[in-house]
């Protein structure tokens, strides 16, 4: 049994603190939130108690941290955690300035660190990759990911993101590097604001295509958008040399109809939450596996900056409009 606590009470850090408290290996002892009215509530649904962090990071029963903070609280407090002796469990984000993530190296490269990239987690995309993997079809030369939101956040939300790729589109950067195998070497981008003028005004995109580079050659087709106008679509499909493989979406249920008009499934899942939940789980079980067996963590502190790095080159494609090299980024 281990003690955890988590950091952040609001909609992903009440994922994180149900998930956790629902394992047997795992006690969620306490909940760090200044919104204490949203700390209480979680609180009470775990059966934690509220204090601050500083009262965790002092706790020598406690073995890890769950950091489901606002973005810009996450670097600092993981480097709490590491110099505390904590494991951490940090949603992405690292940090929306790379220059602060990179610096992080010294403490966070040694730490028992897990990034949260849930899709690697998702029983669908492990399948993808393992086909992949198994070369049934032959060597991978493509991907194609299509990451379409139902509907755009509040524009509030928007402000303070950290924008389009390195709020959204980053857990594309990271599927891609995961299924592609080898990093991408050169980034190119193209982005619009098509739904809302708000966004624009906000200083964002919220319609992007970007292409990734491998240096064998490899490419990656990312298409991102804030509003499908027909679910949450999540697609990706892996072109190899002998054929073709692709995860599709998941749907709301496996019924679907027939009749002289044509045949109609049923609508796709039509939020992260429940399209994702089965990832988050056993996100939570590998977190787990970190404490309890000290296995590598699938996506660590070199995965978050990496992925970062991308989403930096395709903002900075889009704003001269030009190839980038991720060396020079």
């Amino acid at each position: 049994m281990f003690n955890v606590a988590i950091f952040g009470a609001g909609r992903i850090g009440q994922i994180h603190a149900r998930n956790a408290a629902s394992l047997q290996e795992l006690t969620l002892k306490y909940v760090v939130d200044p919104n204490r009215a949203a700390a209480d509530a979680l609180a009470r649904q775990t059966a934690a108690e509220v204090v601050d962090m500083e009262a965790v990071l002092g706790d020598d029963s406690v073995s890890g941290v769950i950091i489901a903070s606002a973005t810009n609280a996450h670097l600092d407090q993981a480097l709490l955690a590491a110099a505390a002796g904590k494991a951490i469990f940090c949603e992405k984000p690292l940090d929306l300035d790379l220059v602060r993530a990179r610096s992080a190296a010294p403490q966070l490269s040694r730490a028992r660190m897990l990034v949260g990239f849930n899709r690697r987690f998702d029983p669908h995309f492990v399948a993808l990759k393992a086909r992949i993997e198994s070369q049934s079809i032959g060597k991978l030369e493509s991907l194609n990911i299509i990451s379409h939101d139902p509907a755009p956040p509040p524009v509030s939300y928007i402000r303070t993101s950290g924008g389009l790729f390195k709020d959204m589109a980053i857990h594309d950067f990271d599927m891609a590097r995961w299924l592609l195998g080898e990093e991408p070497v050169e980034v190119f981008a193209s982005a619009s604001c098509l739904i809302d003028p708000a966004i624009g005004a906000a200083g964002d995109v919220d319609t992007a295509r970007t292409l990734l580079r491998t240096e064998s050659g490899r490419l990656c087709v990312i298409s991102n958008t804030r509003r499908s106008g027909y679910g949450y679509d999540q697609r990706i499909e892996a072109y190899c040399s002998a054929g073709t493989v692709r995860a599709d979406n998941v749907l709301m249920s496996t019924v679907s109809t027939c009749t002289e008009r044509g045949s109609a499934s049923d609508a796709l899942q039509n939020f992260f939450l429940e399209r994702y939940a089965e990832a988050y789980r056993s996100e939570m079980r590998h977190f787990v596996d970190i404490l309890r067996d000290g296995r590598s963590p699938l996506a660590g502190y070199r995965d978050g900056v990496a992925s970062l790095v991308l989403a930096e080159a395709a903002a900075l494609s889009v704003k001269r409009n030009t190839l980038i090299s991720v060396a020079s980024v």
